[in-house]
C-alpha cells in the first residue's frame, strides 16, 4: 500500500501522485492523483476539511482506489487508468450510478457521496465514496472468521449475496438501461473474439477454438439480473467481527444486465478448492483449506434459492475462463510493451497464466485436452 500526504512522489514516466497542478501539467504522462485538484473538489462538497493524506487500496490491475483522510475523515476515491483507455471499460459515472440504484434496492454496496464527470479534474471522471471498516478475504483466514461455523457462513454469505443480487428487479426503470439482455450471450463472444488479435502478440489456438465452440452451442437465457460481473469473494467485504456478514460487494466496473448464471460460472470457474489446479485468478486461496464450501456446494446452494436449470453452467463457466483469457492476455501484452513498468509480479506471470485459464476453459467445454 502506497501512503503519503501532500508532497510530490518522483516516478520516472510521470508520478503517481503529485501534489498541485502545476506540477502535473510539466509531467510527461498524467499522474493518478493531484492532491490540490482532489481537496478542490472535495472543499465545494464540503467532504472533510484541512490537509489531504493518501493511500492507494489494492494493486489497480485496472480501475484504482485510494484511500483519502482529512480532518478525522475517512473517504474512498475510484477511476480509472491513465488514458487513453476505451471508455466503455473504465466507465466511473456508470459505475457510481449502478451502485446507487443498488443501494437503493438493499444490495450492499458503500455510499456514493459525490460523482466528477469534468474530466480537467483528474484527466478521467471519478467518484468518491464512504469508506467501510471491514475483512476481503484473500490469503488469509481472518481471525473472526476461522471456526468451522463462520469458514461454512462466509461461503454461505457469498452465495446468498449473489442470490440478493440477481433477484433485483430490472423490468423497468434506470437499471433496465444497464443493459440488453435480449442476446447478452452471443454479444459477449462476438465481442471477445475480436478482442484477441488487437491485444495479443503469440499464437494460442485454442482461444479461437473455445470461441467456435461457445458461439456453437449458446444455451438460452431463463433471465435477465443485474451481473457484478466480476464476483468472488475478493470483492466481498465482510463485517469485521462475527459472525460472516458481507456488508459490501465491491469494483461493479463490469456490472451489466444480463444472463444471471454468467455471474455463477465465473464465482464457480474461478474458485478456489483443494483440488483445482492453480489459476492467475485464485485471488481468494483461503477456500481451499477445509471448512469452506466446495465448488459443487455453491452450485447447489444458488439452485436451492432460483428456479433456474443449471444444465447448461459448464457452458457459462467455459465463457468466464475464456474471457478471462483474454483479458489478461491484453494486460500481459501491455507489460510486455512497458506499459506496466511496476508489475513484477501479475502480468510476467500470465505467460504460462493465459494458457492455463484456456486449458481449465477446455475442462469445462468437455474438450479433450490441447497436445503439448
Amino acid at each position: 500500500m502506497s501512503i503519503g500526504t501532500l508532497s510530490m512522489q518522483s516516478v520516472p514516466d510521470g508520478s503517481e501522485v503529485v501534489a498541485t497542478s502545476a506540477e502535473a501539467a510539466e509531467l510527461a504522462s498524467p499522474p493518478l492523483l493531484i492532491l490540490d485538484a482532489v481537496t478542490a473538489f472535495l472543499d465545494a462538497r464540503n467532504l472533510g476539511s484541512g490537509p489531504l493524506s493518501w493511500a492507494q487500496i489494492g494493486d489497480g490491475q485496472s480501475n484504482i482506489t485510494y484511500r483519502l483522510e482529512r480532518g478525522g475523515e475517512v473517504f474512498v476515491l475510484r477511476r480509472g487508468p491513465r488514458p487513453p483507455l476505451p471508455r466503455s471499460t473504465h466507465d466511473m459515472v456508470r459505475e457510481a450510478r449502478i451502485q446507487q440504484l443498488l443501494q437503493d434496492r438493499g444490495i450492499p454496496v458503500p455510499k456514493i457521496l459525490a460523482v466528477c464527470e469534468d474530466e480537467s479534474v483528474l484527466g478521467v471522471p471519478f467518484y468518491v465514496m464512504t469508506f467501510l471498516t471491514g475483512m476481503v478475504i484473500t490469503n488469509v483466514i481472518p481471525e473472526a472468521l476461522s471456526s468451522p461455523e463462520q469458514r461454512l457462513a462466509t461461503s454461505n454469505a457469498v452465495v446468498d449475496t449473489l442470490v440478493q443480487l440477481h433477484r433485483v428487479d430490472v423490468s423497468d426503470g434506470e437499471l433496465a438501461a444497464f443493459g440488453r439482455p435480449d442476446g447478452y450471450l452471443r454479444r459477449q463472444v462476438e465481442r471477445f473474439s475480436a478482442l484477441w488479435d488487437i491485444n495479443t502478440t503469440r499464437s494460442l489456438p485454442d482461444v479461437a477454438l473455445l470461441g467456435s465452440w461457445l458461439a456453437d452451442n449458446l444455451p438460452e437465457s431463463q433471465a435477465a439480473a443485474v451481473l457484478h460481473g466480476d464476483y468472488r469473494p475478493g470483492n466481498l467485504m465482510f463485517a469485521p467481527a462475527a459472525p460472516a456478514r458481507v456488508i459490501a460487494v465491491l469494483d461493479w466496473e463490469m456490472a451489466a444486465v444480463g444472463d444471471p448464471l454468467a455471474d455463477l460460472g465465473y464465482l464457480t470457474a474461478t474458485y478456489a478448492e483443494p483440488d483445482s489446479p492453480p489459476s492467475p485468478l485464485e485471488l481468494t486461496a483461503v477456500t481451499r483449506n477445509p471448512g469452506y464450501l466446495t465448488r459443487a456446494q455453491l452450485i447447489s446452494r444458488y439452485q436451492d434459492q432460483t428456479s433456474l436449470s443449471l444444465d447448461a453452467l459448464p457452458w457459462y463457466q467455459t465463457l468466464a475462463l475464456w474471457k478471462a483469457s483474454i483479458f489478461c492476455e491484453a494486460i500481459y501484452t501491455r507489460w510486455l510493451k512497458g506499459e506496466r513498468p511496476n508489475d513484477r509480479l501479475f502480468a510476467p506471470s500470465l505467460d504460462a497464466g493465459v494458457p492455463q485459464l484456456l486449458a481449465q476453459a477446455r475442462v469445462f467445454a468437455g474438450l479433450s485436452p490441447a497436445p503439448r
